[in-house]
């Protein structure tokens, strides 16, 4: 069966939501059911939903690179749309290079950029520059530039030559007072660059799991996303043919993730090129699962729910930061959930989780999209 490549995927959209619904309050709602029901499923979910202090994986490690996975993605369709409307290569590249750096300011307001006390001496060195958003940024417009300048076999010795670049530097260059390939948390070399490269404060001190070093294997993930994106545009293949090629590149990736995770532990707070590709490899699964499912077989009730949230994930990300959800939902539900003895806690959660998609579903029927 064929798909028209012209045509938007919402299985792209739909997936993009799914992975900011748990952040914008699906882990909520399932703590308050483990807390109502006590029942040993929803613990061991809400196990899942944190993440690991330093080496491991839980599937919640999995919201941000598969969010960068999916603006890979998006990147071929985002270039050609502007291809089509007559904007020449240049103003492409400048227009990337904005967008991603307008996503690392995102990311300092997220961190309290715009309250700060410019008064006080000391007020930047207490900013915190990483970021998610600085890092999807980043990761996003060096993936952008590279693929507006290369074809596939240039991508792919681009993402082979970041993943083992990475390694060999933490393997290879020392770290004074910790040598080369200590891997304990702060004695890194992605640490020691980060300490010595950005102002302000690090998340954990003496290192940020968004810092700046480990936005070289970021890169890569976003560049796996952008041949993703390559593959589904293409009108030569069928969409079955397109789902099982997703299959085998997420299996391949997962292969090779887990023999290199036998020397580079899979770890988010370094993105060890470990898992880089571990990540990248249940990020084609779950798009090559929502694109057969919602793009091949047309099968589309329910998507609209996501798809809302997909729409303005950038908005629902930031709102949180500006809008005291709790204080509405408090305000608009306080006297029922008085009445609900127990359930209270669930029903806050869900309360929350429909009063923030209702902002968004709004913000869709009236085509207001926060966009960078």
């Amino acid at each position: 069966m064929r798909v028209d490549s012209t045509e938007r995927l919402v299985s792209l959209d739909t997936l993009r939501g799914f992975d900011m619904f748990w952040i914008m309050g699906g882990k909520g709602v399932v703590s308050a059911l483990a807390v109502l029901t006590s029942w040993e499923g929803f613990s061991w979910c809400l196990e899942r939903m944190e993440h690991p202090e330093w080496h491991g994986f839980e599937p919640w490690d999995l919201i941000f690179p598969l969010f960068l996975f999916i603006a890979g993605v998006s990147t071929p369709y985002s270039i050609d749309n502007r291809q089509a409307k007559g904007d020449s290569r240049g103003k492409i590249s400048r227009h990337i290079v904005y967008r991603g750096l307008v996503l690392v300011l995102l990311g300092m307001i997220y961190n309290g950029l715009l309250t700060m006390d410019w008064s006080d001496s000391s007020a930047w060195s207490n900013l915190r520059c990483p970021s998610v958003l600085g890092r999807i940024g980043l990761a996003y417009m060096f993936a952008a530039l590279i693929s507006m300048n290369t074809r596939l076999r240039g991508r792919v010795l681009w993402i082979a030559g970041l993943l083992l670049g990475y390694w060999a530097a933490l393997r290879w260059i020392p770290v004074p007072g910790f040598g080369a390939w200590d891997l304990s948390p702060g004695h890194t070399l992605t640490d020691y660059i980060d300490r010595q490269l950005l102002p302000g404060s690090l998340y954990r001190g003496d290192r940020d799991p968004e810092g700046l070093f480990a936005t070289i294997p970021a890169i890569a993930t976003a560049l796996l996303g952008v041949i993703t994106g390559q593959l589904l545009k293409r009108s030569d293949l069928g969409g079955y043919r397109k789902t099982l090629t997703m299959v085998a590149g997420g299996a391949a990736c997962l292969g090779i993730a887990w023999f290199w995770s036998k020397d580079f532990p899979v770890n988010k707070n370094l993105w060890s090129s470990s898992f880089a590709l571990h990540c990248a490899g249940l990020s084609l699964l779950l798009l090559s699962l929502f694109y057969l499912v919602i793009d091949v077989w047309r099968f589309r009730w329910g998507t609209i729910v996501f798809v809302v949230i997909g729409a303005n994930s950038i908005l629902i990300y930031m709102a949180p930061r500006f809008l005291d959800f709790a204080f509405t939902t408090h305000g608009l539900f306080g006297g029922v959930s008085t009445l609900a003895g127990s359930f209270a806690p669930l029903l806050f959660a869900v309360a929350v989780l429909l009063i923030k998609w209702l902002m968004l579903w709004l913000c869709y029927r009236k085509k207001i999209f926060l966009k960078v």
